[in-house]
Formats: C-alpha cells, structure tokens, sequence
C-alpha cells in the first residue's frame, strides 16, 4: 500500500509500506535471538574475575610502590574501582535478563 506524503515545502512523496513491514519483521526476528540465549553467568563471572585480578594487582602495585599519603589514595582508588568493576558486571547481567524476556524499566 502506498502513502502521500507532504514535505514542509509542499512537494510530496509516496511512501511503499513493504519497506515499513520489513523493519517491523527484522526487530521481531531480533527479539527471537535474544530469547534463544540466556545470558552467560559463567563468562561474566569469569570476565569479573579477571577485571578485578587486574585492577587489584596494578592498584596494589601502584600503591605499594608510590607509598605515604599517595599510596593510601591509591588504595582507596582500587577499592572504588574494585566496586565499580562489580556493579557494571552485575548491570550487564540484569540488562540480558531484562532484554531477553522483553522487560523494559
């Protein structure tokens, strides 16, 4: 089915809705992907580990090498980071979960 369209300055344009009923087919065929694949705890657990490895290493590191004040701020930093690193690890788990039984906040 064809529509008209009128442009601001008056020209019009026709409109095919097949392209309007591809684009609606497409986002239904991306929501069937999603529901076929949970999210994977295990490799976000994994991903988590080794973040945290990695900024308690270079934050103990830093902090040991750097020592005094500037060394206790570089802890406190690693901490913060450390909490950080959770918090967006457990986001993307909740957001796969949200995305994959279509629950939008």
């Amino acid at each position: 089915m064809d529509r008209n369209k009128t442009d601001g300055d008056g020209t019009s344009t026709v409109e095919d809705d097949s392209i309007h009923d591809e684009e609606s087919t497409g986002v239904e065929h991306r929501q069937s992907d999603r529901e076929q694949s949970p999210p994977q705890l295990g490799s976000r657990i994994l991903i988590t580990w080794f973040e945290l490895t990695v900024v308690g290493i270079t934050g103990s590191f830093l902090g040991t090498t750097v020592g005094g004040p500037v060394g206790f701020l570089i802890y406190l930093a690693t901490s913060l980071l450390t909490v950080g690193v959770i918090f967006y690890n457990v986001n993307a788990l909740i957001k796969g979960w949200l995305q994959m039984t279509g629950d939008h906040p």
